[in-house]
């Protein structure tokens, strides 16, 4: 059975304040990544004035593009991929990821646990539990 971490909105809003501290002055925009990444931009948006866009795009690189965790990366690689000049940051960046962020909020192994971000059901199954099925 794999450990859940569950999060509560303060843990999201103090890890946004981690990555705003570190991009300050240099992003005019904010992005999120659907699911987790569109929640947090929308959130990062309002709690520092920064003009919130719907999608990413190669025009403006002073974007910033949000997802809740670097995890296996994939999925980062593929939009860096796309958009090589945008600012990439996440909540949490495992340190497995093989993306690396520009910015993030915390660092986690490996073994950290299944985050449950409050957005999401408390059931909310592991992709061990998954796989299991």
């Amino acid at each position: 059975m794999v450990k859940k971490v569950f999060l509560s909105w303060d843990d999201v809003y103090s890890l946004l304040d981690v990555i705003y501290a570190q991009v300050k002055g240099k992003v005019e925009y904010v992005t999120g990544i659907p699911r987790g990444g569109t929640i947090i931009a929308i959130l990062f948006s309002h709690r520092f004035n920064i003009q919130y866009m719907n999608n990413p795009s190669p025009h403006y690189p002073s974007l910033l593009v949000l997802d809740d965790i670097a995890d296996s990366g994939k999925t980062l690689s593929e939009i860096k991929n796309k958009y090589p000049n945008l600012i990439y940051g996440v909540l949490h960046y495992k340190d497995i990821s093989t993306f690396k962020p520009d910015y993030y909020g915390e660092m986690i192994s490996e073994n950290y646990g299944w985050i449950v971000y409050p957005w999401e059901n408390v059931e909310s199954k592991t992709i061990q539990d998954y796989l299991d099925n």
